[in-house]
């Protein structure tokens, strides 16, 4: 049986556990799962190839110049698609918009349903050894420079209420 129609957004920094989580709980919900690693990359890796950029790249200026924005508009439309008749689980970083704090209404008023913010979070340490782990190319700018990208993504809790989920260990990840 599925919940009421809900956006459930699963939000948090990379390799925090997001993708496992958000899996969990579509599950547990009935829900529509939408997550940006599974819906955007084949898109995105051959779009960065085609700019004559890294394919792999996630954390320049210039992918985010090019892509945040689509990918994450291309999500969204996705789970308003969905939102007419299932709830949605959406998974990804969001990690400017998980610190403005109207950005729940934001998203309330565009799908005309309620927005439920799931922030997944862990120590930085587990975070880099899931990265290790996981051997994605995306994750080796972060790996090769962790302490820049530490400095790049948000760590503080989103300023709106929001469901905290903390994941601690190497193997509760993606």
């Amino acid at each position: 049986m599925t919940e009421a129609i809900k956006l459930y957004v699963v939000c948090g920094p990379p390799a925090g556990g997001k993708t496992r989580y958000g899996k969990e709980l579509a599950s547990r919900l009935g829900a529509v799962l939408v997550d940006s690693d599974v819906a955007t990359e084949p898109v995105v890796q051959a779009g960065m190839e085609a700019a004559g950029l890294p394919p792999d790249d996630r954390d320049s200026d210039r992918y985010k110049e090019l892509f945040r924005e689509p990918v994450y508009e291309s999500l969204f439309r996705v789970a308003a698609t969905n939102l007419a008749c299932l709830p949605v689980v959406l998974v990804a970083p969001f990690t400017r918009e998980s610190q403005e704090e109207d950005w729940p209404l934001r998203l309330t008023m565009r799908f005309k349903v309620p927005v439920e913010v799931h922030f997944v979070t862990c120590p930085p340490g587990v975070r880099r050894e899931r990265m290790k782990i996981r051997g994605e190319a995306r994750d080796v700018a972060k790996l090769n420079d962790w302490s820049s990208h530490l400095a790049s993504v948000a760590s503080a809790l989103p300023p709106f209420d929001h469901v905290l989920v903390e994941t601690f260990s190497e193997d509760s990840g993606k």
